[in-house]
C-alpha cells in the first residue's frame, strides 16, 4: 500500500510505502530568516511530517541537503547536530545548489523509516 500526505497537481509532501516514509524537498516558511533560522524551521518541518507517519529523526535513514550558499555550511551544520539524535545520525550529502527562490537558504529531503 501506499499513502500520499498532503498531495497536489506537482507533488505529494511524503509518501509512505513498505515502513518507508519519503519527504518531498522541505524548505522554511519565513525566507528571510538566516541560515540557522532557516535551518531550524526546515527541521521543525521534518520533524512534524515525520510524527504524522508514526516515525522520528532517530529513524531517519539519509538526508541530502542543498545550501544555496557552501558558506552557510558551518552554521548549518552547528543547528543540524544539535538536532540530530547522537548515535542515530543518517547517511546525508550536502550540496550547493541553486533553489527555486533565491531567498531560499536550504532545502533537505529526508528518507525515514516508519
Amino acid at each position: 500500500m501506499i499513502q500520499r500526505y498532503d498531495t497536489g497537481p506537482r507533488m505529494s509532501e511524503m509518501v509512505v510505502h513498505n515502513g518507508t516514509i519519503y519527504l518531498a524537498g522541505q524548505i522554511a516558511d519565513d525566507a528571510e530568516a538566516d541560515i540557522s533560522g532557516q535551518t531550524r524551521q526546515v527541521l521543525d518541518a521534518i520533524d512534524a511530517l515525520l510524527a504524522r507517519a508514526g516515525s522520528h529523526k532517530s529513524r531517519i535513514l539519509r538526508a541530502q541537503i542543498y545550501l544555496a550558499d557552501l558558506a552557510d555550511f558551518a552554521a548549518m551544520n552547528a543547528v543540524w547536530e544539535s538536532w540530530v539524535v547522537p548515535d542515530h545520525t543518517p547517511a546525508r550529502a550536502t550540496v550547493q545548489a541553486a533553489l527555486a527562490n533565491p531567498k531560499w537558504k536550504i532545502e533537505i529531503v529526508v528518507t525515514a523509516a516508519v
